[in-house]
């Protein structure tokens, strides 16, 4: 039976299938691994089901001559913790969870979205203080979000789910840059020419693209000056992605409006100056928790497991 190493605890149901098919290990720690677990993992294992933060970097290949593991079964559609490429070198394949993780985030960004712009945060922590001082006609006053033109950066399976969720849940106009031409956005949308164009026109701009080189600081300082001062931004993407920095910059001077965000540069660190902000949402990294979901992830990586240890082609293949 192939041992496959757990790097965190999985819902039951999914450790439960996990057991039935393989030897498994399941690591205790709920933080990513360090550079000698992965080192370990690679060694010892036949396979292993990693996820967000497990560093599999190239160094961690260089530092393996003959790993015994043959297979990441990523826990997650985002891969960019994992070098693909040097894992190709020392003759690993890469898998991820795709599809699982759509609607959850998509609902994710909606509620980035609502809380935003209607300054909900905010308004539940001055409730919690005690300092509410009663209804009247001009308290807490927000963004309208229905009919408002909302700007999606990143036009897959998830980008696409935030449209038709704008659209035709709350009237808005969807217009969105992608690195390719999309000829289905999922709803009615334009797509513009360059991502400046998509952040002023915006007024939400939500950022759905994967994490990786090819997107670091992709929202930097440029991108946030196009932005219009009524506007919010919403990250669920991955935290770097966007130059936090910059961001923190923008919101200190009214240069946007707020941010809601689900992922951060560095997390779980959230920096101090944008933690002490009241026009910003911070959820801690919400995207996908709900069990079944994650059951539902979790699944995915064992049947790309299977499928791998029993010769057969992968069905989530990176």
């Amino acid at each position: 039976m192939p041992s496959v190493l757990i790097t965190r605890k999985l819902p039951d149901a999914v450790l439960d299938a996990a057991r039935a098919a393989f030897d498994i290990t399941v690591r205790d720690d709920t933080a990513p691994m360090t550079s000698a677990e992965v080192t370990a993992a690679l060694t010892e294992y036949d396979a292993v089901l990693p996820t967000l933060g497990d560093p599999f970097t190239a160094q961690a290949f260089e530092a393996v001559n003959a790993p015994q593991c043959k297979l990441l079964a990523n826990f997650g559609v985002g891969h960019n913790h994992i070098d693909v490429a040097a894992a190709a070198a020392k003759g690993i394949v890469v898998s991820n969870t795709p599809g699982a993780v759509t609607d959850a985030t998509a609902d994710t960004a909606m509620t980035l979205i609502l809380m935003a712009a209607r300054r909900a945060g905010e308004g539940e922590r001055m409730v919690r203080a005690g300092v509410w001082d009663g209804w009247h006609p001009t308290q807490m006053l927000g963004l309208h979000v229905t009919g408002k033109t909302v700007g999606i950066i990143g036009m897959g399976r998830i980008g696409k789910a935030i449209a038709k969720r704008c659209h035709f849940g709350f009237d808005m106009d969807v217009v969105f840059y992608n690195r390719s031409a999309v000829a289905d956005a999922g709803a009615p949308a334009r797509q513009l020419a360059t991502l400046r164009d998509v952040m002023a026109a915006a007024d939400i701009v939500v950022v759905a693209v994967p994490g990786g080189a090819a997107t670091r600081h992709i929202i930097d300082a440029d991108a946030l000056a196009a932005m219009k001062p009524t506007a919010f931004l919403v990250n669920i993407a991955r935290g770097d992605v966007v130059d936090e920095a910059a961001l923190i910059s923008a919101l200190q001077a009214g240069q946007i409006a707020g941010a809601g965000l689900d992922v951060y540069e560095k997390e779980p660190i959230v920096p101090d100056a944008l933690r002490a902000l009241e026009n910003v949402v911070l959820l801690p990294h919400l995207g996908t928790a709900a069990l079944e979901v994650r059951v539902s992830m979790g699944l995915m990586a064992v049947d790309n497991l299977k499928a791998f240890f029993n010769g057969q082609p992968l069905p989530n293949a990176v």
